[in-house]
């Protein structure tokens, strides 16, 4: 379970980003947050993973607050897929979706596997993994950057605006892809 408790968000002079949200996400939901630019959309989720810290208010995963814990060991257990995707052009497929199951020391073999695995369900076939973002598709690599965020297991999916920069028809795919992946892997989405 996610719980947001009154939080809020105010950057220095006094500009509030995030006013006094209250909500709760259950394991297998996913939660969209909806408005225009600039209502804190980003915000709230930047606070779930740390890379921002609310003001007010407390926010809870499995009734730990957030603050209690390391952010670099909160952030490696969150998945994160961001609008312009962000993989790393110098890495290939394999090495993009292993990154965080490499840090957290999961052998080769094993993220091998993980790889293989993943790009299967995505429907890309596994020769793709071997080469290089700049080798694929916008939705390919928003694909990759999906499954990524699902490599090293986390609960929790956080996706910033992942179809902005995709045209209507890969859009659409994508959603009902991850809508799928949500149903079969049971994960906290948000989007």
């Amino acid at each position: 379970m996610i719980k947001f408790q009154e939080v809020s968000k105010i950057y220095k002079g006094g500009k509030k980003a995030v006013d006094e949200v209250s909500f709760t996400v259950e394991t297998g939901e996913m939660a969209c947050l909806i408005g225009t630019s600039g209502s804190g959309k980003t915000t709230t989720m930047r606070m779930i993973n740390r890379m921002t810290d609310p003001t007010k208010g407390k926010i809870l995963i499995d009734n730990q607050d957030i603050t209690e814990v390391n952010p670099v060991e909160l952030r490696r257990k969150i998945g994160y897929v961001i609008q312009n995707i962000g993989l790393m052009p110098h890495m290939t497929i394999r090495e993009n979706i292993t990154v965080v199951p490499k840090l957290l020391k999961i052998p080769q073999e094993e993220r091998n596997k993980t790889a293989e695995r993943l790009i299967q369900l995505v429907e890309m076939p596994e020769e793709m993994l071997d080469r290089y973002p700049n080798e694929l598709s916008g939705g390919q690599q928003q694909r990759i950057g999906v499954i990524r965020a699902l490599a090293a297991d986390q609960d929790i999916i956080l996706m910033d605006e992942p179809f902005g920069a995709l045209d209507p028809i890969t859009r659409d795919s994508l959603q009902d892809l991850i809508k799928d992946l949500n149903k079969r892997l049971k994960k906290r989405l948000f989007l």
